[in-house]
């Protein structure tokens, strides 16, 4: 994956936060774009049941950014429909496909090196598995939302949940890399609430690969 873009990730964010104003979870919308522009992706998927702005949007936003591309993976014709519907003036910054989406990210979209889950589709960890299979050179990021409404998930999958929205789950794909010296990194999520202002930061720590302490 490329290296970080800090400017990215910031017009991404704002341009995100102007065509999601009218969302509930401004906040999450915000955050999966520079996410997704900041990692500079290319080829951006989305599974979800159904597509809403405030989660299609910021990889719109993204993509506007990176020029990039987006595509939505669904399962029915009639939920094609309705997404279609509820983009606007949008819907044409997104390529639809109904199909299974497992199959497609193992194969179509083997190349996505951004991956946007909604955790509420049926075999969700199945949809996660697939997605670890993509990735330029075999990196990539994959983002879970709606992860409130999961269970437990199994360790193999190597989580990161972030309490933002309805719930965050990030996974990196290959996220032990070499820094050029023989010395591989690491890297987590850390959240952090300021005790002052009550806000929640959230911010990537990358280190030596090593024990990190919680």
């Amino acid at each position: 994956m490329a290296c970080w873009s800090a400017e990215n990730a910031t017009k991404a964010y704002l341009r995100a936060l102007k065509m999601v104003k009218n969302s509930k979870e401004p906040d999450m919308a915000e955050f999966i774009s520079a996410l997704a522009a900041g990692n500079n992706a290319q080829l951006m998927v989305m599974v979800s049941a159904r597509v809403t702005a405030s989660t299609t949007l910021p990889l719109v936003a993204a993509a506007h950014q990176t020029g990039g591309q987006v595509t939505c993976i669904l399962s029915t014709e009639s939920d094609f429909i309705v997404s279609r519907n509820s983009l606007g003036p949008y819907a044409d910054c997104v390529k639809f496909v109904v199909e299974d989406a497992k199959t497609l990210l193992l194969s179509d979209y083997k190349r996505a090196d951004f991956v946007l889950i909604d955790c509420n589709i049926d075999d969700c960890e199945g949809v996660f598995r697939a997605a670890q299979e993509c990735g330029r050179n075999g990196r990539g990021l994959i983002v879970g939302f709606n992860a409130f409404h999961r269970g437990p998930w199994r360790n193999d999958l190597k989580t990161h949940f972030l309490p933002i929205g309805e719930g965050l789950l990030v996974i990196r794909i290959g996220d032990k890399i070499d820094n050029g010296c023989g010395q591989r990194k690491r890297s987590r999520w850390v959240t952090r609430v300021d005790e002052c202002t009550g806000e929640e930061h959230v911010y990537r720590v990358t280190c030596a690969q090593q024990e990190i302490e919680a």
